[in-house]
C-alpha cells in the first residue's frame, strides 16, 4: 500500500483493533435464544455502545427490536452542512456448528498463518471494527468529514427482521445519503470488490403426512404410503438432472454481465470432492449470482442410530430458496409452496408455510458514491482496478433501506472473502484485508465529502 497519513494511522492502529476484535469475538452472541444466552447477545450489544461513545458519538442507543433482539446506533456529527453517511454492520453471528472441528475455540479470537480466527472475525464483528478504524484514521488526519451513523444489528443471521421493522417504525433514524453496507466481501483476498447484487431468500416449512402412526414394516411395507419416501419425492422435484434448480414456474435462465468466476477457483473455493461434478449449468456467475438456487436445509426424520424397522406416518423439512434480483420473493414464496404442493405423491397430506423471506437487492453503479469508492480502492488496492460481483447470499435490511431511502446511494463491501470461511468451522479473517478495507472506507468518506 502506497505510504500516506491514513494508511499509516491505520497500520499504528492495527494491533488495538485485534485487541478489541478478540473482545468481540469472545461474546457468543448467536440470535437464537434457544441455543445461546440472550446475555451474550446482550453483552455484545453492550461492547459496541461502549465503543462507539468512546468515539464521541453521540445519541448512542441500544435499541430493542420487535423481534426480541437488540441493534446498537450511535451518531457522529460532522461538520455544518455535511452529508451523512450510515455505516452498517452486525454483531451477531452464525452458531459454531460442531466446536470440535475447530482447530481453536471459535470463540477465542487465534491468530495462525497469518489470519485471525473466530466464528465473526469475518461476519461480521470484523466489519465493526472496520468501521472504527475508517473512522479513527479520519480523527487523526484532520477529522471527519462528513455525519456518520454507525447501525450495528443483532439479528441479521437470524433473518427475524427486527431491525427492518424497527427502521420502517423510525424511518428518520437511518436516514442518510450514502449507506456503507459492510457485510459482503472482496471476489478474493487483494482484489477490491464491491457487491452490486444480492439474492434474495425465502423459506418454506413443508410437512407430509400419511397415517396416523407409525407402522411395522415388514407388516405394512409395500401397501402403507411411507411420509418420509413421499417427503424425499417432493423435495428431488425441485432439482433436473444436472441439479439445477426447477421450482415450476420460476425462471432460471438469466445470465450474469460482469466479473466472472472460474470453474476450477470455485472448486477450490468451495473445497469440492475430487470427482464430485458441479451441479446446474450456465457460468458459475450465472449460477451463484443470477439464477434462483434451492437448498433443503434441514429434514426432521428418524437418526440412523436407534432407527426402528418403521413405515414413517409424518416428515418435516425446511427449504431454502436464493431469488436473484428482477424476482420478487414474495412470489417465489408462492411458487415454492404451489411446487411442494402440486409434487406430494400418492395423495399423501401436505402443509407448507412459509418461515421467512427477503427481498433480493441489485445497487445502482452510475451514482457519486461509486466513484468516490472507485478512487479509494485505487489507493488501498494499489496497481488494482474496483470490480463489481454479485453475491450470492441475502441482506434483507438493504431493500429495506432502499425502499425508506431511494435518494440514498448504497455500497456493499466487507471482509468475507472466499478464504474467510464465513458460517463455516474454521472461520477468520485476513488483518491485511482488514487493513486495506478500512483504508479505503476512510478515504471514501473523505472523497464523498468533497465530490
Amino acid at each position: 500500500m502506497s505510504s500516506n497519513p491514513v494508511a499509516e494511522t491505520v497500520a499504528a492502529l492495527l494491533p488495538r483493533a485485534k485487541a478489541e476484535l478478540a473482545e468481540l469475538v469472545a461474546f457468543k452472541s448467536v440470535a437464537d435464544f434457544d441455543q445461546f444466552p440472550k446475555s451474550e447477545s446482550e453483552g455484545a450489544a453492550n461492547w459496541v455502545a461502549a465503543a462507539l461513545r468512546a468515539e464521541d458519538f453521540v445519541d448512542v442507543a441500544v435499541l430493542d427490536t420487535p423481534d426480541g433482539t437488540q441493534s446498537v446506533y450511535g451518531y457522529l456529527p460532522g461538520p455544518e452542512g455535511a452529508d451523512t453517511v450510515l455505516l452498517y454492520a452486525h454483531y451477531d453471528v452464525q452458531p459454531p456448528l460442531d466446536e470440535a472441528a475447530w482447530t481453536s475455540p471459535p470463540f477465542e479470537l487465534t491468530e495462525r498463518d497469518g489470519r485471525w480466527y473466530g466464528r465473526g472475525a469475518a461476519d461480521c464483528k470484523g466489519g465493526l471494527i472496520m468501521h472504527l478504524l475508517a473512522l479513527r484514521a479520519l480523527k487523526a488526519n484532520g477529522g471527519v468529514p462528513v455525519n456518520v451513523k454507525v447501525i450495528a444489528e443483532g439479528s441479521e443471521e437470524m433473518g427475524t427482521g427486527g431491525l427492518e421493522r424497527y427502521a420502517e417504525q423510525h424511518p428518520e433514524l437511518l436516514e442518510a445519503d450514502a449507506i456503507v453496507i459492510g457485510d459482503t466481501g472482496n471476489f478474493r483476498v487483494g482484489l477490491p470488490t464491491v457487491t452490486t447484487t444480492l439474492r434474495g431468500m425465502t423459506l418454506v416449512r413443508v410437512q407430509i403426512d400419511t397415517l396416523q402412526g407409525n407402522l411395522h414394516s415388514g407388516q405394512f411395507g409395500g401397501a402403507a404410503p411411507d411420509a418420509l419416501a413421499a417427503l424425499i419425492r417432493v423435495l428431488d422435484s425441485l432439482r433436473a438432472e444436472d441439479g439445477s434448480t426447477t421450482v415450476d414456474g420460476l425462471a432460471s435462465t438469466a445470465d450474469w454481465e460482469g466479473l466472472q468466476y472460474d470453474e476450477e477457483q470455485f472448486r477450490k473455493d468451495a473445497k469440492v470432492l475430487d470427482g464430485v461434478e458441479l451441479i446446474g449449468d450456465g457460468s458459475v456467475a450465472d449460477r451463484i449470482w443470477a439464477r434462483p438456487a434451492v437448498t433443503v436445509l434441514g429434514i426432521d426424520c428418524p437418526p440412523v442410530v436407534g432407527a426402528t424397522p418403521s413405515v414413517q406416518a409424518g416428515a418435516r423439512a425446511l427449504v431454502s430458496l436464493r431469488v436473484p434480483p428482477g424476482v420478487d420473493a414474495a412470489e417465489a414464496n408462492k411458487l415454492l409452496q404451489a411446487h411442494l404442493e402440486a409434487h406430494t405423491p400418492w395423495g399423501a397430506r401436505v402443509r407448507t408455510e412459509p418461515v421467512g423471506q427477503g427481498q433480493p437487492f441489485r445497487a445502482d453503479t452510475t451514482s457519486p458514491a461509486y466513484r468516490a469508492m472507485a478512487d479509494a480502492m485505487a489507493v488501498a488496492y494499489p496497481g488494482e482496478s474496483l470490480q463489481y460481483a454479485g453475491q450470492g447470499g441475502s441482506i434483507p435490511l438493504c431493500n429495506t433501506l432502499a425502499g425508506l431511502y431511494p435518494q440514498a446511494e448504497i455500497l456493499l463491501i466487507g471482509l468475507s472473502e472466499p478464504e474467510a470461511q464465513i458460517h463455516a468451522v474454521d472461520e477468520s479473517v485476513s488483518p491485511e484485508e482488514l487493513e486495506r478495507l478500512s483504508v479505503a472506507e476512510a478515504l471514501f468518506l473523505r472523497n464523498y465529502a468533497a465530490g
